[in-house]
């Protein structure tokens, strides 16, 4: 990780986290950028920083949002077809939740079952930080950078973007 961390990036990395349950009534609707953290234990193969207050975690996903609440909830929360994360997160556990796919126009998504599942799993599994931002998309790539999530394949370097992208290859040929 940089020696200095922007403004953005070092409120992500010490801000309160909290259960997805949460989102509702903790998470604002202002825009700006969120980050998803988990126990080294449950993706073992993914080992980003740690949490600024909280070392059991380390970071797997930063995102950004106009509408937070709205996107963490309604996206992330519910529906593969519009969250990269949930379709990453299903490419790798496809196996071990025996999640199942089927085309929808022009996407895969889970069966709805399965997306309850990967839902449940995630809410078990994962913690959500978050900061507000005026122009999160001004940003957002500075972040990514200097946090390097793991999951954020656009800017991963290495043996961990060959899996990340693997995991989503599979993701989109699984209802083939």
């Amino acid at each position: 990780m940089a020696e200095v961390l922007s403004a953005s990036a070092q409120t992500l990395v010490s801000a309160v986290l909290i259960e997805p349950e949460a989102i509702a009534s903790e998470v604002p609707r202002d825009s700006g950028l969120y980050a998803w953290w988990a126990s080294p234990s449950i993706l073992p193969e993914f080992d980003g920083p740690a949490h600024g207050s909280d070392t059991s975690v380390r970071l797997v996903y930063v995102g950004l949002a106009t509408n937070l609440r709205r996107r963490l909830q309604g996206n992330h929360m519910r529906r593969s077809g519009q969250s990269t994360l949930r379709r990453t997160l299903a490419g790798l556990l496809l196996d071990e939740l025996m999640l199942r796919t089927r085309r929808q126009a022009d996407r895969v998504v889970l069966l709805d079952q399965d997306e309850a599942r990967l839902t449940s799993w995630m809410t078990e599994h994962l913690r959500l930080s978050w900061c507000i931002h005026p122009s999160p998309r001004e940003v957002e790539a500075d972040v990514i950078r200097t946090l390097g999530p793991p999951l954020n394949v656009d800017h991963a370097t290495g043996p961990t973007r060959d899996v990340v992208v693997a995991a989503r290859e599979r993701y989109r040929h699984s209802a083939d």
